[in-house]
């Protein structure tokens, strides 16, 4: 930690989102991680999942498919400002969005009804005929930056299977280098943000049970001022 990471003006946190893709075709689950740029304020050099901000873009998307009625209720609770579904689903498309420009990754279905959008952030999905799909997102963990980081984020953590990967295309986004699928022991020997390794823990519990994550399980949370860990059922 250095000396200044606490130090900086209060920020309002900013929506984020965040994919753990779980690859559960082989004997061991492998989950699909990058390291950050060494040159990035937030998190330098640190393996984490894809993931990153919500854009103002994600809010307008319309699309065929829809979020778990359980997940939409889980992400309005207690949200941050004008609660509303259209932001819940804006904070899923956020987390599939950022994994299509950080991995290459599609996480989509085949669109019958020709889906498509003006944005050139989902340009892959339309040129293969896809449209994002959020009916195969659980989300399982909350965690706020606490107060005087350099970036402060109130980040929601989905997971995903790797079945429902639609497509790969070519990845030139340096802001994740080392892509690699691995296993939960691989990971952790990893350097890793405190919230990385929590959700690797949190996730290791359920699926050592061979439970993969489910709309009804229990939330995970890091709050931002206690700095502690807790789990609620909402």
């Amino acid at each position: 930690m250095s000396e200044d990471e606490n130090t900086h003006p209060y920020r309002r946190p900013k929506d984020a989102a965040t994919l753990i893709v779980v690859d559960q075709t082989g004997k061991v689950p492998k989950l699909l991680m990058g390291q950050r740029h060494q040159n990035s304020a937030f998190m330098p050099g640190m393996y984490v999942f894809p993931g990153g901000r919500v854009d103002a873009g994600d809010s307008r998307l319309i699309v065929p498919d829809a979020l778990n009625a359980t997940v939409e209720r889980k992400l309005l609770t207690d949200m941050k400002g004008i609660a509303s579904p259209r932001r819940a689903q804006a904070l899923a498309l956020a987390a599939i969005r950022e994994t299509a420009e950080e991995t290459g990754l599609l996480i989509g279905q085949r669109n019958p009804q020709s889906w498509t959008t003006k944005s050139p952030a989902w340009s892959p999905f339309v040129e293969h005929g896809l449209a994002p799909a959020l009916t195969p997102l659980t989300f399982f963990l909350r965690a706020i930056t606490p107060p005087g980081r350099i970036r402060r984020f109130d980040t929601r953590f989905f997971c995903a299977s790797s079945q429902a990967i639609a497509h790969q295309i070519p990845n030139d986004n340096d802001e994740l280098l080392n892509l690699h699928w691995l296993t939960m022991g691989q990971a952790k020997d990893l350097e890793l943000p405190r919230i990385t390794r929590f959700a690797l823990e949190t996730l290791e519990e359920k699926l050592m049970r061979n439970r993969f994550p489910k709309p009804g399980d229990e939330i995970a949370y890091l709050y931002e001022r206690s700095g502690s860990f807790r789990r609620e059922t909402l």
